[in-house]
């Protein structure tokens, strides 16, 4: 019986299996898993129904269980009909998160979905977890820190 929160085996293997700089993707409902990623990272289906998982319950999961160095996001297309002015609503709730379950303070690393995509094939990108998440620029890249 384990005393954590996160029971999901491949989910705890696969944060097991990572180290430092090891970077992982919490994709929202939209993102392509199976194909935009690096093809060798293990994918977890968390994508059960929208909202249910949503990112934000992953991200706190995580950070109860890894140190995070750095945060990288999906920025908002500057135009067409998804272009924002603002911060997409859910980036103040990963701060939230990250401030009070990690300890982050630092930023989040804004990407355009190009360099996002890149970022996601890396030879870093060990575990993908696909979300039911619905709001959009949702998708988030933890990269692992080392435990002090």
């Amino acid at each position: 019986m384990l005393k954590t929160k996160l029971l999901h085996p491949e989910i705890l293997g696969g944060l097991a299996s990572a180290g430092h700089l090891a970077k992982i993707l919490i994709s929202d409902g939209n993102y392509p898993s199976s194909t935009k990623p690096n093809p060798r990272a293990k994918i977890v289906w968390a994508n059960f129904t929208p909202g249910v998982v949503d990112a934000c319950t992953i991200l706190g999961l995580v950070c109860d269980l890894v140190p995070i160095e750095t945060v990288e996001v999906m920025a908002p297309a500057k135009t067409g009909m998804y272009a924002m002015k603002n911060d997409p609503p859910i980036w103040k709730k990963y701060r939230e998160i990250l401030r009070r379950q990690a300890g982050f303070r630092g930023p989040l690393v804004e990407l355009q979905k190009f360099q996002f995509n890149v970022q996601a094939r890396s030879e870093d990108l060990g575990l993908i977890i696909a979300t039911a998440e619905t709001q959009i620029y949702a998708n988030i890249l933890i990269t692992i820190g080392v435990v002090r």
